[in-house]
């Protein structure tokens, strides 16, 4: 029912708004929907018309609609070989006679011709396709032609619950087939749709591909998780004063209690194991199912730690017998149909729940009841330790308290020593000697309004607050005595950038302008975009004083060279998908390998060292810089990488380091070691052996970056050249 695109093109408004419209708008014509597109340099958005007939170049006004479906996760999932073959295996077994299949989120029909194929010549057959998304509407019209399938499947350009019988589909259809499963597996609408199909669109005692679905999961320990939740007790460590989590305010800033997708493989060596894996919910697709659910699970522990989370996974059934399987399950795990041992994908992860606090205390054999609850789209713990008085270990709000939601990984960067080291030496410094400064703090940061106000005790400190808006005021007044400063000093500005005039700043000069930069919402863009700091010191250029301090005082651009085979296969170029053609989506899909000579693949957000087997190829290498002292203007950059690891050359990874003061001895980098900052990857074509020796032929020493950056759009052309 809900694509698994949309999470990704609607990041900063609720996706039942945006949907909403867009059907509402959608009914005047079949053929027309809408498209959220956020310029991440100035932070605006617009509504673009997506026309059905309009050619893809055109679809957005001029620009390409690649690099917006380049994001998604297709590709990803259309290079998953374990997935494809259960789900062929499953269909062929299923559909033996002559019926009618009905596709839910038929994507670019896979699914669709696999049923199709499965029945053959027999009469009396159908295959009813509905897809609400319109651009993979356009896309699977193509794949369905190229193979020939396009009298053998109707498609219709709606969601599943829009789908009227006697209108859109004739008959109740006996078989449903479908995968609208994210890595938490209900975040897609899963229940919804199988709800609204039994009741509306299937036949009584219908056929589904998948049968069914069962999560599981298992009781870890792991200091890296703990870290990426547990700011109060994180930043105890700190020496710097600031309070973010005052002693009694425990609530006041955290994450959203819910299941986070991530690769636990890449911290299998500093995961401790407290437990068996266990079953926690098993989802019927072949009947009706339940919008709300709970279970106790009671969890022996294997080995004495303290419990930082639940990691949990699911593990498809695919046919009714029981002999066709796909897991999602961590490496680790050794459970029957556990495919997670083959080829590494990125569009179904394992999902983390962190246990609030420090977590829990167990011994060795200790039970722990752990309580579930599922809704329609989530998943939820609470642990419960039955040797402790029964304390529940589950998050919650003391009477409606405030609390101010972050990110996984800004939690973790605000309890980085390092980090808030870097800031207080920066901040203190450009303090020093300025009388009642005028401060403001451009972007989303909390710790820095503070570590202002808390430092200079005459200092005014004016925030923005672009995304997190009135909370970050809210949140600035529950810990301002903590910090020791009052509110009269601290200001928030809830007007636009562009219109700041001398009455806004109380006909006073800005002496300090400062940013992390950390832009609330804005987590799923590349480095680079975060360049929209640069944009707003320009933006108020006209009341700022002569000697103004602008922090950080510029952006470096650097790169380096990358081995990352498992995912350069995960977004390589698409042929035969169990016997159906699908290379006319690889220029759409962003896909690389075997595209025309002019076109590049396109540079993607990744945590790197969550891209599986992946290794460095060469030092990092500026490839140019962003003076953030002067206003922003257009820049390009050129460098030469040389190899200092022998290997097979998959593409870049770019990144940006955040300098903090004029002296270059203060730098924030955000490059691959750094666990908490996404890098941009842009990935090459085609593989290239390289070399690190100049004896060596046939090979690579070197290759050359060239990089621009356009200010308008907040894009970054990347183009190299080996040698």
């Amino acid at each position: 029912m809900l694509s698994r695109v949309s999470k990704t093109l609607f990041p900063k408004l609720p996706l039942c708004c945006i949907l909403r419209f867009a059907r509402a708008m959608s009914s005047q014509s079949a053929q027309r929907a809408f498209q959220l597109r956020v310029n991440p340099i100035t932070g605006n958005s617009e509504w673009v018309v997506i026309e059905e007939d309009e050619p893809e170049e055109q679809t957005f006004n001029g620009g390409s609609q690649n690099a917006l479906l380049a994001t998604t996760s297709y590709l990803d999932m259309l290079n998953d070989s374990h997935r494809n073959r259960a789900f062929r295996e499953a269909i062929d077994k299923t559909i033996s006679t002559p019926c009618h299949v009905l596709d839910i989120g038929s994507g670019t029909g896979l699914l669709s011709m696999m049923a199709a194929r499965a029945m053959g010549s027999m009469t009396c057959r159908m295959v009813t396709a509905c897809e609400s998304y319109l651009p993979m509407v356009k896309l699977m019209k193509k794949v369905v032609r190229l193979n020939g399938m396009e009298n053998q499947i109707k498609l219709i350009n709606k969601r599943s619950d829009e789908l009227k019988r006697g209108i859109d589909i004739t008959s109740p259809a006996q078989v449903l087939v479908s995968e609208i499963l994210d890595s938490e597996l209900l975040g897609e609408g899963l229940i919804p749709s199988l709800k609204h199909a039994h009741d509306m669109l299937l036949v009584e005692n219908s056929e589904t591909v998948p049968y069914k679905a069962t999560t599981y999961g298992q009781l870890v320990e792991s200091t890296f998780l703990w870290k990426l939740h547990d700011l109060h007790g994180n930043e105890a460590k700190a020496s710097d004063g600031i309070l973010l989590v005052p002693t009694g305010l425990d609530n006041i800033l955290g994450v959203k209690p819910q299941q986070y997708a991530f690769h636990c493989d890449a911290i299998g060596k500093e995961v401790k194991l407290l437990s068996e894996p266990f079953k926690i919910f098993e989802f019927d697709f072949w009947k009706r199912p339940d919008s709300h659910g709970e279970t106790e699970v009671h969890v022996k522990a294997t080995n004495d730690g303290r419990v930082h989370a639940v990691i949990s996974w699911w593990i498809l059934q695919l046919d009714r017998e029981g002999t066709i399987f796909y897991s999602t399950a961590p490496r680790w795990i050794s459970l029957p149909g556990n495919t997670s041992h083959g080829d590494w994908c990125d569009h179904w992860k394992q999902c983390v729940w962190f246990v609030p606090g420090e977590g829990m205390s167990i011994t060795k054999d200790e039970e722990v009841c752990l309580h579930a609850v599922h809704t329609d789209i989530s998943i939820s713990y609470n642990l419960k330790n039955q040797a402790s008085r029964n304390e529940i270990m589950q998050y919650g709000f003391k009477n409606g308290d405030f609390k101010l939601i972050l990110p996984p990984e800004r939690i973790a960067i605000y309890g980085d020593s390092e980090w808030r080291h870097t800031m207080f030496s920066a901040i203190s410094n450009s303090l020093q000697g300025r009388v009642d400064p005028l401060c403001i703090v451009a972007d989303d940061s909390i710790f820095l309004t503070l570590l202002v106000a808390h430092l200079s005790k005459t200092s005014h400190v004016m925030s923005f607050f672009p995304g997190l808006q009135d909370k970050g005021f809210q949140y600035l007044q529950a810990v301002a005595n903590s910090n020791g400063f009052s509110m009269d000093r601290v200001e928030f500005l809830n007007k636009r950038k562009t219109k700041l005039t001398m009455h806004d700043t109380h006909q006073k000069k800005v002496d300090l302008l400062i940013g992390e930069p950390f832009y609330y919402g804005m987590d799923g863009m590349l480095p680079w975009q975060n360049l929209r700091f640069w944009n707003e010191r320009t933006m108020l250029d006209s009341v700022l004083s002569q000697d103004a301090l602008i922090l950080p005082c510029k952006a470096i651009l650097k790169t380096c060279a990358l081995s990352a085979p498992d995912l350069w296969n995960s977004r390589c170029c698409l042929s035969k998908i169990e016997g159906f053609d699908h290379s006319v989506v690889n220029s759409t899909l962003g896909a690389c390998g075997e595209l025309p000579a002019e076109q590049e693949c396109p540079c993607l957000p990744y945590f790197i060292w969550q891209c599986g087997n992946v290794k460095k190829l060469s030092e990092a290498f500026t490839v140019m810089e962003f003076d953030c002292s002067k206003p922003i203007t257009s820049s390009c950059g050129k460098t030469q990488v040389e190899f200092t690891e022998p290997g097979i050359c998959h593409g870049f990874a770019l990144w940006i380091d955040w300098v903090m003061d004029s002296e270059n001895s203060l730098v924030v980098s955000t490059g691959p070691e750094k666990r908490y900052w996404k890098q941009g990857v842009k990935l090459l074509a085609e593989p290239v052996a390289v070399r690190t020796n100049k004896s060596s032929t046939g090979e690579c020493r070197s290759a050359v970056i060239q990089a621009l950056f356009d200010p308008s759009s907040g894009d970054l052309d990347v183009r190299h050249a080996f040698s």
